[in-house]
């Protein structure tokens, strides 16, 4: 059995974010920058391969990921939100594996970035995501 890879589940989560509306970034803001000023950006951890049974097969995935989101004020930001705990509330689709509901693990209060111009708000919401073979 193969160890199961990051990208794919990377992948699920921004279609399911993209299938809520959202314009989603990977790292980094979209480009372009909707005219709204409102999007999400994955940043995905490399995950770890987990024993699926006592025979330490490793074919099950566990994965911290951050939904960041963004908007040009703070209401904004927070339904921006609102639409990624909304679009994580469903089991992942990942290609030839079983996806789990996203369990969510929350985050800290929305702040203000000065340091870009304009000024943008932002709100992380880490997410662990699990899938098995």
């Amino acid at each position: 059995m193969t160890a199961p890879a990051v990208l794919p589940h990377r992948d699920a989560v921004v279609a399911a974010l993209e299938d809520a509306g959202l314009t989603v970034g990977l790292g980094v803001a979209p480009s372009p920058v909707p005219g709204s000023g409102m999007y999400a950006v994955v940043h995905m951890g490399p995950g770890r391969s987990v024993s699926e049974s006592l025979a330490d097969v490793r074919t099950d995935f566990d994965g911290l990921m951050q939904v960041t989101a963004i908007g040009p004020d703070q209401e904004r930001c927070l339904w921006v939100a609102d639409q990624v705990r909304a679009a994580m509330a469903a089991p992942l689709t990942v290609s030839g594996r079983a996806g789990f509901r996203p369990e969510e693990l929350g985050g800290p209060p929305a702040v203000r970035d000065d340091d870009v111009s304009p000024p943008v708000w932002f709100a992380p919401i880490q997410f662990m995501i699990r899938s098995t073979s």
